[in-house]
């Protein structure tokens, strides 16, 4: 009954103002998209965003760079998106050096050759990649991170996993001196080692 006066009474207030009848509709339409933006931007958030930023900076800690990568800034290089991770990166950026050198984070949806990075973030998204981009920076000093299950066994030294809904990572001595890296062995009690 209460909803039969509610709408007898929407319908009189239309029929006599359409202005406010066509205000209505496109407020609602304006609600929707930005309802659908939002839900997209929620489909671009990584919940371990921040631990997956705070491994990165660590594993700098574990591994000694050639000579040649010791000068310039300390180059992170992601491929593909993460916007999540971008940020917390580049946040951390700010305040954060590896050594003498100034961090800083580049971020494209495939490998640039302009960039001479340090970390190489393969995404999910990117990892088929993985096969060139480890012939291209074998003995270059470019330790490679990616986040699909059995990578470190295919060519990146540390690889990231969820285990029990926790963030953990795989690692490949192997596959980091191939790479050019000086390893530590406190690493390998820290990780899932591959080999």
């Amino acid at each position: 009954m209460l909803y039969l006066l509610v709408h007898e009474q929407w319908q009189t207030i239309c029929l006599r103002n359409p202005i406010l009848k066509i205000l209505i509709k496109y407020s609602l339409l304006f609600a929707l998209a930005f309802s659908s933006l939002s839900f997209q931007q929620q489909q671009n958030f990584d919940p371990n965003a921040k631990v997956k930023a705070v491994f990165l900076y660590n594993f700098t800690r574990y591994f000694e760079w050639p000579e040649k990568m010791k000068s310039g800034n300390f180059i992170i290089h992601i491929i593909g998106t993460n916007n999540s991770l971008s940020n917390e990166l580049n946040k951390m950026a700010t305040s954060k050096q590896v050594g003498n050198q100034k961090l800083e984070i580049k971020n494209s949806p495939s490998l640039d050759a302009t960039i001479k990075p340090h970390i190489i973030f393969l995404l999910n998204e990117s990892s088929d990649m993985l096969k060139d981009i480890s012939a291209k920076f074998k003995g270059k000093g470019a330790l490679i991170v990616t986040e699909k299950g059995g990578l470190a066994k295919s060519g990146s030294a540390i690889n990231f996993v969820a285990i029990e809904s926790k963030l953990k990572f795989e690692y490949s001595k192997t596959n980091a001196v191939k790479a050019g890296l000086k390893t530590s062995e406190e690493l390998k009690s820290l990780a899932i080692a591959v080999d």
